[in-house]
């Protein structure tokens, strides 16, 4: 997982290297990492290296930030701000070699501008795109199968706090009918069933009804009568998850039961599922982040007091690092699905990367977008009213958001650390 994130990385910062090249921007670095440096070896004029905290990454473009307007030296600033701002100038300035002036950043077009930052998103869409199609083209899903996997003996209702048949208990209709695992359902009531869903769906909406079941046992059709019972299940959701109502107690349903469940098997999905698949998730990341706030309080809740953390909540790497553990260690699961599962861990941190990057604040790959932007559209009106051009936009004001943001990050990293550590997310 430590390999896979670290490539991720590396890829990311090659989606921005590569069309900052093609554009004749002079790159002075290319770090996996940050702190102190471990290793590096250069390239022309490019340093590339790995440093001590493997937490990201980033490229070294000389002119990030244009000079002040109407400046043409360096000048004294007062206050802390205004010194971040010509501190952050400065150090644009430097990275600045002489006779290469018209290689910055900040002097290409807006549209090459905004294809470099939007390079690093792109790759590790890329890469979810490609490890999602290894698992669900190359491993496959689980599934629910037509397959019966287990066959009850009795019927209980769901509030029972009891789950073992005792005498007395009315059997389940089917074991009355003799259906027995093993047994793949070809129809029910002349009608085919290709998923599980579809029987279900019928057996559920015909309690105390005769039904026709008819099963392929060892290569023959048998024909079975069942008659589903009335008796109360939950209800559940898309997810599946078991619905609440407003006093918080689950919401239950009578429906027709039989009492036979489905056997999992692992079925190789079409190409046709992968975006739907990686769009799914890049819904899941953005609503995890315009809810961020909440979640966080939620993640403190959990790790300063007895409440349990949300296993579809914010994480950090460590968290990521147990999860990959407690998948690996399963000596139960066939090496083959838990291959699957980490490459499917490894696919869902490079969406994140990609949507948490285009979130449009400095020092996201977003906020030079938007920057970019706001400079092209206050051009276009500049030309559109015979206006003088207004230069480019002077992103380095916005330093002291950008400290912000950073210091924000930091202690919700350090809070998704703690809590990982303290109050850990367990998948089993």
């Amino acid at each position: 997982m430590v390999v896979g994130l670290a490539l991720s990385i590396a890829l990311h910062e090659l989606g921005h290297f590569v069309p900052a090249k093609l554009f004749g921007v002079r790159v002075s670095q290319f770090m996996i990492g940050f702190g102190p440096t471990l290793f590096s070896r250069k390239r022309g004029e490019t340093e590339f290296g790995i440093k001590a905290i493997p937490l990201g990454g980033y490229i070294s473009m000389a002119g990030m930030f244009p000079p002040a307007a109407g400046s043409g030296a360096r000048t004294a600033s007062t206050g802390f701000f205004q010194t971040l701002v010509q501190d952050a100038r400065t150090a644009s300035a430097d990275t600045v070699t002489a006779g290469d002036e018209h290689r910055t950043f900040y002097r290409l077009p807006v549209f090459k501008r905004i294809i470099i930052m939007l390079g690093g998103p792109f790759m590790n869409l890329v890469i979810a795109i490609v490890l999602y199609a290894i698992v669900l083209v190359g491993f496959g899903v689980a599934q629910q199968s037509t397959t019966i996997g287990s066959v009850s003996q009795c019927v209980l209702p769901a509030t029972s706090e009891r789950q073992d048949c005792v005498a007395g208990d009315p059997e389940a209709p089917g074991a009355a009918a003799g259906v027995l695992p093993g047994d793949t359902i070809v129809s029910i009531d002349g009608a085919p069933i290709e998923t599980w869903e579809q029987a279900t769906e019928v057996i559920r909406a015909a309690p105390d009804q005769e039904l026709e079941i008819v099963v392929d046992r060892d290569g023959s059709e048998v024909a079975l009568t069942a008659v589903p019972s009335l008796t109360e299940r939950y209800v559940v959701d898309e997810a599946g998850l078991i619905v609440e109502g407003a006093d918080g107690t689950p919401v239950t349903e009578e429906v027709g039961f039989v009492g036979i469940g489905a056997a999992i098997e692992v079925v190789q999905q079409p190409v046709s599922a992968v975006l739907p698949a990686v769009g799914d998730n890049i819904l899941r990341v953005g609503n995890l982040i315009l809810n961020l706030p909440q979640r966080l309080v939620d993640v403190a809740n959990a790790a300063f007091g007895p409440e349990e953390r949300d296993p579809n909540g914010p994480i950090s790497v460590v968290g990521v690092g147990r999860v990959a553990g407690e998948i690996a260690s399963i000596d139960t699961i066939p090496i083959l699905e838990r291959a699957s599962a980490l490459i499917g861990i490894l696919a869902s941190l490079n969406v994140a990367l990609m949507v948490f990057n285009l979130v449009p604040l400095l020092p996201l790959d977003g906020g030079h977008v938007a920057g970019a932007l706001f400079e092209g559209i206050r051009r276009f009106f500049a030309r559109l009213f015979g206006r003088k051009d207004p230069g480019p936009v002077d992103t380095a004001k916005l330093v002291p958001l950008t400290l912000g943001v950073v210091v924000v990050l930091g202690a919700m990293s350090l809070l998704l650390i703690y809590a990982d550590i303290v109050k850990p997310i367990n998948i089993f």
